[in-house]
């Protein structure tokens, strides 16, 4: 090899890493938060990620191309360590598959049909229509698909180089000549594993192997440390992979490392130890293609069956070889916003929305907790209530905070909009558990100064708390479940909320005037229905938001003021319909 030959394998490599960085890109905006979904469904149990590693990597024709892609989901975020360890072994077992064609084809595969399989002859068809997406197609769904599809491309194409720039040394006969001049089963091991560590592929090394064999210069004896050793030369892909990479996709890359190590020591130790007794006759056999196959097979089978019910062992090795640094200490509930997942925002966001989803349902849980202290007041939900008040506030920092840094990435116009409603929500569920804490507040200044409201004015709270309790459940039904007809329902109730609050407030000035409330407790019920008031002002808030996540373009004044105008009898309609269900007695 010459010094072009050294600048073309560099060139290769380049294009290698861009690849798998384009094609992780591209998945992470095209997933939107649900591709994880979709792989964890399909990674449920070891024997299913195993599945779909051996179905990836038997379609593709390439292991390397398999362990790279998942080495790309887990540094991305979309995929946890233990969930690629199966899809790992998997792709071991699918990549045999091609000594099983090429022994039946044979290395030259002319066979249309075979060189189809072959992603080196499907990515230019793959790159034309990833062009095609970019160049022509408008839409942004497209585009990320586009760029999938061209960083795959990219990918293959970097594969193919560094392969291409080191093919002469194939033809060199002092070079091929490594493979077969080793009568030590370990020298053997470890001149298969540079071999295929050089060529980027066990796929090739194992076919020029069966090459090899039809010469009949080939026995046994040479070629099985040779495969075992093939399968430790093709984990340089994946530690090429994460270069760069977070530290969880590194662990991916060292569990490929660790599984291919310690299936092939267990193999060589077992094998050649019964070799000691039984004395295979085998090994003095010249070795066919078929028969490179089998081994090929065989082995990585076993290793599978052998090493998958202790693949958490090899997750916990691979976080001990490659450990965390020294990390701030943050509550548990608050962990999983990673660092690393904003490489993802489109999962990053699915986070925060989950996280929101739980803070609203503890502000709404503490909002209800305070209204329930006016009928029997409990310490212990006092202390509830104040509980869950300091949690939101952490919610609301966390999140914030993560949001923030989230908003510098590369984001969709799709994910820009859900950050803006988040960032928004998670402060007014933070004004909810605010309120809730001033009528819990309020709840213990009447039980310590023993104080009651009158009859009548107990009846119209009742009236005016069920009509909140309502706009309240209805908004957090609205967040969690994009549910755009409840939201559209929510501003009708909070104008009657308005009416209810100002009419218990005349009300309130006529028992005053008549002498039968008195000034404090006037300032009490006025303390209570003013926060009540503010609950379902941040109800409407919420509702409008996501209104206008699902709208291209929306002023939230000119809606408002367009929803509410004296023209808007559909709107009267609904005000009048909902104020029924809330009268006053």
């Amino acid at each position: 090899m010459d010094i072009f030959g050294v600048l073309t394998l560099i060139g290769g490599l380049a294009l290698f890493l861009y690849g798998m960085s384009a094609m992780g890109t591209g998945l992470e905006k095209l997933s939107g938060g649900k591709l994880e979904g979709i792989l964890e469904k399909l990674t449920s149990s070891k024997l299913k990620a195993v599945l779909l590693g051996a179905g990836v990597t038997a379609v593709i024709q390439s292991s390397s191309a398999t362990t790279v892609m998942v080495v790309g989901f887990v540094n991305s975020g979309i995929m946890k360590l233990s969930q690629a360890i199966g899809i790992i072994m998997g792709a071991n077992i699918g990549t045999t598959v091609t000594s099983w064609i090429l022994s039946l084809a044979g290395i030259e595969s002319n066979n249309v049909f075979i060189k189809l399989l072959k992603p080196s002859s499907f990515t230019p068809i793959l790159a034309a229509i990833g062009i095609g997406f970019l160049m022509f197609s408008k839409k942004e769904k497209k585009h990320h698909i586009g760029t999938i599809l061209i960083g795959f491309s990219i990918l293959i194409f970097g594969m193919d180089t560094m392969s291409g720039a080191v093919e002469p040394l194939a033809e060199v006969p002092a070079f091929i000549n490594v493979l077969t001049a080793f009568s030590n089963p370990i020298l053997g091991m470890i001149a298969g594993a540079v071999f295929t560590a050089i060529i980027q592929s066990s796929s090739a090394s194992v076919g020029i192997l069966q090459a090899l064999c039809l010469t009949g210069a080939v026995k046994y004896s040479t070629a099985l440390p040779i495969i075992m050793g093939q399968n430790i030369g093709t984990c340089i892909t994946a530690i090429l992979s994460s270069i760069g990479a977070s530290k969880n996709a590194k662990r991916a890359a060292a569990v490929h490392l660790y599984f291919n190590l310690i299936g092939t020591t267990i193999f060589m130790i077992v094998f050649y130890t019964l070799n000691v007794f039984l004395h295979f006759s085998v090994l003095g056999e010249a070795a066919s293609p078929t028969g490179i196959a089998i081994i090929h097979s065989t082995f990585n089978i076993a290793a599978t069956i052998v090493l998958l019910p202790f693949s958490n062992l090899l997750e916990k090795l691979a976080i001990k070889t490659i450990k965390d640094g020294k990390e701030e200490q943050e509550d548990n509930e608050f962990k999983i916003l990673d660092i690393r997942f904003l490489e993802n925002p489109s999962y990053a966001l699915k986070l925060c929305k989950d996280m929101t989803d739980q803070m609203a349902q503890i502000s709404r849980e503490a909002f209800l907790n305070s209204l329930g202290l006016f009928t029997k007041y409990s310490e212990e939900i006092e202390k509830e209530i104040i509980h869950k008040e300091n949690r939101v506030d952490k919610y609301e920092d966390a999140i914030g905070s993560y949001l923030v840094k989230l908003s510098s990435k590369n984001l969709t116009n799709e994910d820009s909009k859900t950050l803006s409603l988040l960032l928004h929500c998670i402060g007014d569920f933070e004004r909810i558990s605010d309120h809730a804490l001033n009528i819990m507040q309020t709840a213990k200044e009447m039980k310590e100064k023993k104080v009651n409201f009158s009859k009548e004015a107990e009846q119209e709270l009742k009236v005016f708390i069920k009509a909140v309790t309502d706009i309240m459940d209805k908004a957090v039904a609205v967040f969690e479940n994009s549910d755009i007809e409840i939201a559209k329902s929510i501003e009708p109730l909070e104008e009657v909320i308005d009416y209810l609050h100002n009419e218990i407030k005349k009300r309130h000035i006529n028992r005053l005037m008549e002498g039968k409330c008195t000034i404090e407790l006037g300032f009490i019920l006025s303390d209570i229905t003013t926060n009540l008031e503010r609950v379902s002002d941040h109800c409407s808030n919420i509702a409008v938001d996501v209104i206008q996540l699902s709208m291209d373009e929306f002023d939230v004044h000119e809606y408002l003021d367009e929803l509410k105008h004296e023209d808007n009898q559909a709107f009267k309609d609904d005000y009048h319909a909902v104020k029924k269900l809330y009268v006053l007695p």
